[in-house]
């Protein structure tokens, strides 16, 4: 069974690769190298029941993963103990098109919403997905003052965000639980903030570790294996967010990230 870790200072322990779940519900304007259809239910299942058994309890969705919340919603029906709920805020995905809203009313809204699409009443992660502006969606939005509230509810256990930037990265782990960031051997910007989270015991997420699917392009004969160890080399990494609706590939991260790990 995969090894658990604390996530940073929130007393959730979670899986060090989690199940991403974007594949689930959409397939429109996503940065995938070959198109894919939507799975079926059962497909779903399938994958959902071989992450359980690889020891994966992470499940990461969000508002803008299309239908991903309430076909996790309706299919893990029962299993709730069983997984981490992370979902996010901030940003729609209406008719082919981003809308983001970061206002106080709506990130409300959109917890509510989730909760009753994932056919559950707590969240153990909600994550602003950010738009690229972080500094100005944490200081002018004051996104983080209405999850603390809604954390003082008991209807979320923890929040952070999902940065696009150093420094709001390192802004999100001043005000937040967890951070989560783009880190794989073709891009490292963000290492500073993985650090800098470590030394503030702040949980965090890598998102992008396969580069969606592009990571043939570093020199290696086998690029998962390589951004496996690259990534875990990092003490400050909770988990991994890896996304896919293939069994073997998954199976495969796994068998990668655990001989990373050692």
């Amino acid at each position: 069974m995969m090894k658990q870790v604390l996530l940073g200072n929130t007393g959730i322990f979670v899986s060090r690769v989690g199940l991403g779940t974007v594949k689930l519900g959409r397939n429109q304007k996503i940065n995938y190298p070959t198109p894919f259809s939507l799975p079926k239910d059962k497909e779903i299942l399938t994958l959902l029941d071989c992450a359980k058994e690889l020891g994966i309890n992470v499940l990461d969705t969000a508002p803008a993963y299309g239908t991903s919340e309430e076909r996790l919603g309706k299919l893990i029906k029962g299993q709730r103990h069983h997984w981490v709920l992370c979902t996010k805020v901030g940003e729609e995905f209406i008719k082919g098109e981003s809308y983001f809203d970061f206002s106080s009313s709506n990130l409300r809204h959109s917890i509510e919403r989730s909760l009753k699409r994932l056919n559950t009443d707590y969240l153990d992660i909600v994550l602003v997905h950010s738009n690229g502006e972080d500094k100005k969606i944490i200081e002018e939005d004051g996104v983080f003052l209405t999850l603390a509230d809604i954390k003082k509810s008991g209807l979320i256990r923890s929040f952070g965000m999902s940065t696009k930037t150093v420094e709001g990265g390192i802004l999100a782990i001043d005000h937040s639980d967890i951070i989560m960031v783009t880190y794989n051997p073709t891009y490292t910007v963000e290492q500073t903030v993985i650090a800098y989270a470590q030394k503030k015991n702040k949980g965090v997420f890598i998102k992008k570790a396969l580069a969606s699917g592009h990571l043939q392009k570093i020199a290696s004969d086998d690029p998962v294996k390589a951004a496996m160890q690259f990534i875990f080399r990092e003490p400050g990494v909770s988990s991994v967010i890896v996304g896919t609706l293939n069994t073997t590939h998954l199976e495969y991260n796994i068998k990668c990230a655990e001989q990373a790990m050692g």
